[in-house]
């Protein structure tokens, strides 16, 4: 059964975490933009057929995590090493889809001692400060916006493009990742200011060098995705010393998670 838990970090600020439990290898789950910081039941159900533990945290601005204004990619790190230390969970591996992708990847370069793999779901890749990070997308406006630093991002509507979704993405909604676009809605609803700090982010430096990642690294991604381009899984496998890149034919930025549980049973055993 998932257990909620409140952590206060050691500037003040509030974590909201949820643990599945279990003694199985441990997997942090880095959740994409929005989120509720919930642990969804096709997430779960993934995890339980890969046989790992699930733990995740809440990014400040969502859920009952306080908003960290200015925050950096990087700074999810230390945040992870709070909720580790406080579940007392030693090593671990950590999946990040999405927008959680890079937050995934910056504990691997800052925690090598505890981070044993990491492995990115449509993941997005560091801003290499021209428009060939934008190719592809069907809507870049919002991080367009967010180069030009946090006002201008606040001030843009978030207006969803249906046409970031392939039809792959519509049936897998329809289906088994309900729940992801229930979750996601209802993330937006909370208010608007954990997405705008995960865009500012990512178009900013991301505090990291993808050099430091040491660790095994598994970057999947659907050769359709509209949200965040087959290119960024070019320009992250490029930057990374020891990344294995899964390319699925067809799948865009939703129906890509079929391959969750592959990939989490891939961490559990790194």
């Amino acid at each position: 059964m998932t257990t909620r838990h409140e952590l206060r970090t050691p500037d003040g600020r509030t974590l909201q975490v949820a643990d599945a439990g279990g003694d199985a290898p441990v997997v942090i789950w880095h959740a994409g933009s929005p989120q509720t910081g919930a642990l969804i039941a096709p997430v779960l159900a993934a995890a339980e057929a890969a046989g790992v533990r699930l733990v995740t945290w809440a990014r400040p601005g969502y859920g009952a995590s306080t908003r960290r204004p200015g925050r950096s990619v990087a700074d999810a790190a230390a945040d992870t090493a709070v909720v580790a230390d406080a579940l007392r969970l030693g090593r671990f591996a950590a999946v990040g889809y999405s927008g959680g992708g890079p937050h995934a990847i910056a504990g691997a370069a800052l925690l090598p001692e505890r981070v044993s793999a990491v492995a990115t779901l449509a993941g997005i890749a560091p801003d290499p400060g021209s428009d060939d990070w934008f190719a592809g997308m069907a809507s870049p406006a919002a991080l367009r916006a967010a180069r030009a630093g946090l006002d201008a991002r606040a001030a843009l509507p978030d207006d969803f493009d249906p046409a970031s979704f392939v039809e792959a993405d519509w049936a897998a909604l329809d289906g088994p990742w309900a729940a992801l676009g229930e979750d996601a809605q209802a993330g937006g609803r909370e208010g608007p200011f954990g997405l705008v700090d995960d865009d500012v982010a990512f178009a900013h430096a991301w505090g990291i060098d993808l050099a430091d990642v040491r660790a095994p690294v598994l970057l999947v991604q659907g050769d359709a995705d509209r949200v965040v381009p087959p290119a960024h899984v070019r320009l992250l496998a490029a930057g990374l010393p020891q990344a294995e890149v899964r390319i699925r034919p067809g799948d865009g930025h939703v129906s890509v998670l079929a391959a969750l549980p592959e990939v989490l049973a891939w961490a559990g055993r790194a």
